[in-house]
């Protein structure tokens, strides 16, 4: 058998992940829990959207910056994330993984 370098994610890893890439230059937190829910149907906290991003940033999928401060933010800056190239590697993969393990089969 081929030995491979993938290594898994988690579903609500590779939802955020989706959801940064789809995002472009406007994923942050919220947005990302936004785009997540409205893709899956689930309703996640926002303490567990920064979780799976703090994860995924010290994994070196994603990598962030704080963006400029904003009036409707009181001045505060929103922390911006995008994939790494390692992230949309790893994206692919897993979409390869779960297409391979699909394959063929039927459900009854």
């Amino acid at each position: 058998m081929k030995s491979t370098a993938y290594k898994a994610l988690g579903d609500l890893e590779q939802a955020v992940l989706i959801a940064v890439v789809s995002l472009e230059r406007n994923a942050y937190g919220i947005s990302v829990q936004d785009e997540v829910g409205k893709r899956t149907g689930r309703e996640l906290s926002t303490g567990a959207i920064y979780s799976v991003l703090s994860r995924l940033e010290e994994k070196g999928m994603l990598e962030s910056d704080l963006g400029d401060p904003t009036p409707e933010r009181g001045g505060r800056r929103k922390r911006l994330y995008r994939a790494t190239k390692r992230g949309k590697e790893a994206l692919e993969a897993s979409r390869i993984y779960m297409s391979n393990m699909w394959q063929g089969f039927a459900v009854a």
